[in-house]
């Protein structure tokens, strides 16, 4: 029977990210500024910090060194390199090595070795011969129970109990006695141990141990390879604590089993280290068992580095505990994103949209995917905070420099600890820690001989912003280790650029002679080391990535919001969320004369292919002044944008294999942004279906007066033909009525309430995202800090709805005709409803779900939002009830628009 474990498949949503959904990484969500693996013992790699896997695996295998390699190594008196022991031993064949002892060597690193090489070292060769016969049956035989909490396949794997148990034991002793080399004996040792352990013979492989492996006296690997055996038998005894002490030995004495030997421990002993401290005898076995309780429990290291500390200052372990620490700090003071809080829990989109929001990863673009799921993952986040109480302070408007610390004290989103000129908080213990921290490494860099600790030091001084304290300390560290070299380069960088108050065009000479290597991009060819995660994701957050975030911080703190938007983002991005004065400040750039070499090589390379540029932006503003009704600045900005080619967007195809990239070609007759226009964005709803095709859900007007309204326009002929309707609509007559309501309609239609609401924002069709959100329109920019999340929240200039309803007015007045008028009190009505939209997102419920009477307050909240509504939003809608309830138009409405059929009854 097949059998799961439940919290498995839990846990796999949070470490595992998909194509479709991208669960946030833990190790992916700081810069890794200070390297943990500079400690000089790298067989401790795999216990440095880490939330994303159980052990730290940011490190390539070969940097821990394998012991039992090392030891063969000596035993051919260092005639082969390491690489080429490891080969000999673990990979290559039993048949070449029968080859060698018949003296026929085929190999290439046999036959280099020579004909000698068997007769000199026969005893070892023989050995290696007999283990890799072994090799493919040392494994386990494993038993199903009822009670097991995982399904395996059935497995035809070989195991241990597929060799004859009685021949095997006689060859292995018959071995182990002719051997005269005392490593070589131990090794026939070891393979008795392990081939009793693996056929759950554990008395006999206790006993073996006793019989074949003490006796010999040596303890190098093999000894420990044995012991490691050794104990498993012992927990397949249930002598529990005598298996994890010899566990715990494993752990102490080798480089390459640290790792298995303390899953070994956790799986043998629930008190597992505690038992290990009531047993240490010497310092070095203390010492250890601390580091272990300390890593294991890491609510607060410090008190356990102490007991380390004085046991020994100098110990490779105590900095592989101060490094965790480090790391720790990290991630709370240095995380790769901040938020703006412009989502205010009610952030949603028009009652009246019937758009589904799913966004199929197969057709959507890269940027708006990623943007779709943002704000959707951060709802999720905003529910589940809500639903357990914890709770957040109101937003604040940002205004950059100007914005004073009280301000910054009470948003809710961490302040970049680099930011200038503005207060930054976290909380007490995350600070007290700090502190504690910093004076514990104070006080070993006095008593330890290793410059680890200084760099520690100065780095926590960065941290606490002191970047002369910090830089002093690093200028006076003498070390000949790269490792270290390099980390204190690296932060002198920090200091030197996080410090700077101000990034003039000096500083950046500066920076392109000095610090290039971290603003020039380097091609990043994928390795055998590297995962396909890394190869998808990108590599973890860096050094480069930070001091770039730093610099469009100050470039956002400096009014250079074009300087800020390029350090991080392309100018095709600009598409996603054209606001108008960050284009303009980007415009201003691209024309900037003159650009220092930074601006040129590091900031200027994100300008990136978007057909004429120049084009681009007149579209944008061209768009702009549109929804403003201002037909006239338009047109001029749309004559010098007749070149525009579209909309740049990718097409991603996938194949079995690979993903095929390709720009977006647009067909004749498809809107591009700029051309092929339908004439139906004149006309009005039959019906609210986003989906559905134009002709399906519109239907045109009367346009026989307007010959200039063409069936397909582009952008240019609209701003000309609107141009045409508002002189015609400063008349007296029915004609002047019919121009107004045409222009009223384009307005509406064009709004975030309407069928064609993506023409004037820079987008190529009416599907639902970021861009259709009511936002809490008092905010000037949601925008905080720097523009590296640009694609991440979403925001243009809100609708003024009152445009278009002062142009239905007019139509009103003018017109004589009882269904016209009915038809443009609708349209004014649903115009007036966008309204309402916009003063629901500004006045969001502040219940939290924590209070005891939520649904009670929730249900006293709708109906005063309900009651503003009818007293306020509700104008037309009253005045087409009270007198066209009995027009044509009117009639027809209520059959296919249900919520003005309710509003009439």
């Amino acid at each position: 029977m097949k059998k799961y474990i439940l919290s498995l498949a839990v846990l796999s949503l949070f470490y595992t990210k998909s194509d479709a959904c991208a669960w946030s990484d833990p190790d992916y969500e700081y810069f890794n500024l200070f390297t943990q693996s500079i400690i000089k013992d790298k067989s401790y790699l795999p216990f440095l910090h880490s939330y994303s896997t159980r052990f730290y695996t940011d490190f390539k295998q070969s940097q821990i060194p394998d012991e039992n390699i090392e030891s063969w190594r000596k035993f051919f008196n260092n005639q082969l390199s390491y690489a080429e022991t490891d080969f000999m031993v673990n990979k290559m064949s039993m048949n070449d090595l029968n080859e060698l002892k018949k003296g026929t060597p085929n190999n290439a690193l046999l036959t280099k070795l020579g004909t000698g090489f068997y007769q000199k070292y026969h005893e070892g060769i023989d050995y290696l011969i007999e283990a890799k016969y072994l090799e493919p049956y040392m494994k386990i035989n494993y038993v199903e129970s009822a009670d097991s909490f995982y399904y395996r396949e059935n497995s035809t794997d070989k195991n241990a109990t597929n060799l004859d148990y009685p021949k095997t034991i006689s060859a292995l002793t018959s071995l182990y006695n002719a051997a005269k080399n005392p490593e070589i004996k131990q090794r026939y040792g070891y393979q008795l141990v392990r081939f009793n352990h693996y056929t759950r013979n554990y008395d006999a492989a206790l006993q073996a141990f006793k019989t074949y492996v003490e006796p010999v006296k040596l303890k190098g690997a093999p000894y420990f390879m044995s012991l490691d055996q050794l104990a498993g038998a012992q927990r397949g005894l249930q002598m529990n604590s005598d298996a994890n002490w010899n566990f715990f030995q494993v752990f102490m004495n080798s480089k390459s089993r640290k790792e298995s030997a303390f899953v070994s421990m956790k799986l043998s002993d629930t008190a597992s280290f505690n038992n290990i401290l009531k047993r240490a005898g010497t310092n070095e076995e203390k010492n250890m068992g601390y580091f272990l309780l300390g890593y294991e429990d890491f609510t607060n290291p410090i008190p356990i580095m102490e007991k380390m500390f004085d046991i020994n200052p100098d110990s490779e372990i105590l900095k592989v505990m101060a490094v965790r620490s480090i790391n720790e700090l990290e991630r709370s003071y240095l995380p790769t994103y901040y938020y703006a809080s412009t989502d205010n829990g009610n952030n949603s989109t028009a009652e009246k949209s019937t758009t589904n929001t799913h966004v199929d990863p197969a057709k959507a673009e890269t940027p708006e995917v990623k943007e779709k799921e943002l704000s959707f993952w951060q709802k999720i986040v905003r529910f589940f905070k809500k639903l357990f109480g914890i709770k957040s302070d109101p937003t604040t408007e940002n205004n950059k420099a100007d914005q004073s610390d009280d301000e910054l004290l009470d948003n809710p989103n961490r302040i970049p600890f680099y930011t200038k000129n503005q207060s930054y908080y976290y909380d007490d213990k995350q600070k007290d820690f700090l502190d504690d921290l910093e004076k514990f490494t104070e006080k070993t860099k006095t008593k330890s001989k290793d410059e680890y600790w200084q760099i520690a030091d100065a780095y926590l001084k960065f941290l606490k912003k002191d970047y002369k304290a910090s830089t002093e300390i690093l200028e006076d560290i003498k070390t000949n280790n790269p490792e270290y070299l390099e980390e204190i380069k690296r932060m002198k960088v920090l200091n030197d650029i996080v410090s700077q108050p101000k990034i003039t065009a000096e500083y950046e000479d500066h920076l392109m002679k000095d610090y290039a290597e971290y603003f020039v991009e380097k091609e990043v060819k994928k390795d055998s080391t590297q995962s396909d995660y890394d190869s998808y994701y990108g590599p973890v957050p860096s050094t480069a990535s930070f001091l770039k975030d730093v610099l469009a911080n100050r470039y956002f703190l400096q009014g250079e919001d074009g300087k800020s938007f390029l350090m991080s983002n392309k100018l095709s991005d600009l598409q996603y969320n054209p606001n108008s004065s960050l284009v303009k400040s980007v415009e201003d750039f691209y024309r900037k004369p003159n650009k220092s070499q930074f601006e040129q090589q590091i900031i200027a390379k994100n300008i990136n292919d978007v057909g004429n540029i120049d084009a681009f932006f007149s579209v944008i503003y061209g768009d702009r002044a549109m929804r403003m009704a201002d037909f006239e600045k338009a047109k001029s900005y749309y004559q010098k944008a007749q070149s525009f080619t579209g909309i740049p967007r990718l097409n991603y195809e996938w194949t079995e294999n690979n993903q095929k990239v390709t720009p977006r070609q647009y067909a004749g007759t498809e809107y591009n942004g700029f051309k092929n226009i339908s004439n139906l964005i004149f006309g009005h709803n039959v019906w609210e279906s986003f989906e559905s095709a134009d002709n399906i859900s519109m239907e045109t007007e009367d346009y026989s007066a307007f010959p200039f309204i063409k069936n397909s326009m582009n952008k240019l002929e609209l701003s000309d033909a609107l141009i045409q309707l508002k002189k015609i609509g400063s008349g007296k007559d029915e004609k002047a009525a019919q121009a107004n309501q045409l222009i009223g309609n384009l307005l509406y239609n064009t709004s975030i309430l309407g069928y064609y609401r993506e023409v004037f924002v820079m987008d190529i069709d009416n599907s639902n995202g970021g861009k259709y959100d009511f936002w809490n329109t008092d905010k000037k920019t949601p925008y905080q800090y720097y523009y590296k999340n640009f694609l991440d929240s979403s925001y243009i200039e809100p609708d003024n709805f009152d445009v278009a309803i002062n142009y239905y007015k007019k139509a009103l007045d003018l017109s004589n005709n009882k269904d016209q008028k009915a038809r443009v009190l609708f349209q004014m009505a649903s115009a007036e409803q966008g309204k309402y939209y916009q003063y629901e997102a500004k006045n969001p419920s502040k219940i939290d779900y924590s209070d005891p009477k939520y649904s009670e307050k929730s249900d006293a909240y709708q109906i005063q939002l309900n009651d503003i509504k009818n007293q306020k939003y509700r104008t037309y809608f009253a005045i087409l009830k009270s007198q066209y309830a009995d027009a044509e138009v009117t009639k027809n409405l209520m059959g296919s628009c249900s919520y003005f059929s309710y509003f009439m009854k």
